[in-house]
């Protein structure tokens, strides 16, 4: 026996015998099991009969297959507005998030802007420190954005972490496509749009997936800057489902072509929230392989 043969035998013995690698792959599956067992759980409970639900024993499948509860929810009037106003919000507030970030990231990154090092200082130190909420809630106030469907693209346009993120990846794309395109004749506006942005998919997958998941959940805009009901989005009726106890409002309201005997507050209050996660849970999937690729952004250098 080679000396080389020898050496592999005994890793592959000491592989065998490191309890490390059992130890970490049944915690990762308790870990997956307690995040992935609740969702499951609101799912089975909205499609099971609101009445036989209240006595308990559901746990991995529906014991009474319906549909009561869903029909109940989209039947509310304010449900579809809501969802309406969640896909807005999250298309076009993403969009113009990253063209502005985007903008400003690359705009920081030359060397000839002036004062550019004091504006990176003040960028960074809003990381940490804030106005609060009273001032920023007269902020919105006096810019006309109470009860206005721009309170939801206008304030969350910017953002720092986000700029750091997309300076990281742009110092990675040669400087020599933007020396050409300028000897071409083009600006630092058409070289943004025509090369930089192209060459910069990963990336802002990356931070429209951010972003994106941080529209459609925020309920926070919604109750503190909205006071129509019409204009509020799908997190912010969830939260007035939950907390406000609206679903027993909305089975008083139900047509009577739904049967009141399978529909409880409690099964109402499931399907709306699977109906509120499972559109931006069907997204992520589009955007996994630039997802992963984004999160190494500035790790690898060459």
């Amino acid at each position: 026996m080679t000396p080389k043969n020898f050496t592999n035998i005994r890793q592959s013995k000491q592989q065998k015998s490191d309890p490390f690698p059992r130890i970490n792959g049944i915690l990762m599956i308790l870990i997956c099991f307690m995040t992935l067992y609740p969702v499951w759980y609101s799912v089975v409970i909205s499609f099971n009969d609101g009445q036989d639900a209240l006595l308990g024993g559901i746990y991995w499948w529906p014991r009474i297959f319906s549909i009561e509860s869903y029909r109940a929810m989209f039947s509310h009037q304010g449900i579809l507005q809501a969802f309406l106003i969640s896909i807005f919000r999250t298309v076009a507030g993403t969009a113009t998030h990253l063209l502005f970030t985007a903008m400003v990231a690359y705009a920081f990154l030359q060397t000839r802007l002036i004062g550019r090092k004091a504006y990176m200082t003040i960028g960074v130190i809003t990381m940490f420190f804030n106005g609060g909420l009273i001032p920023t809630f007269l902020l919105v106030k006096n810019l006309g954005l109470i009860d206005n469907l721009l309170v939801y693209l206008f304030p969350s346009m910017f953002n720092f972490f986000h700029l750091i993120i997309f300076q990281a990846f742009f110092r990675e794309i040669p400087k020599s496509l933007e020396e050409s395109a300028m000897m071409d004749g083009m600006n630092d506006f058409g070289i943004f749009v025509r090369i930089i942005l192209p060459l910069s998919a990963p990336v802002m997958a990356t931070i429209a997936l951010f972003q994106g998941v941080w529209h459609w959940n925020d309920f926070f805009i919604g109750i503190i800057y909205v006071n129509e009901m019409e204009l509020q989005p799908v997190a912010t009726y969830l939260y007035r489902v939950i907390a406000q106890n609206q679903s027993s409002q909305m089975m008083v309201n139900m047509p009577a072509s739904i049967s009141r005997n399978a529909v409880t507050s409690q099964s109402i209050k499931m399907a709306t929230m699977v109906a509120a996660t499972f559109p931006i849970v069907l997204v992520y999937p589009f955007l996994q392989k630039y997802f992963v690729k984004g999160l190494l952004v500035g790790s690898i250098k060459g």
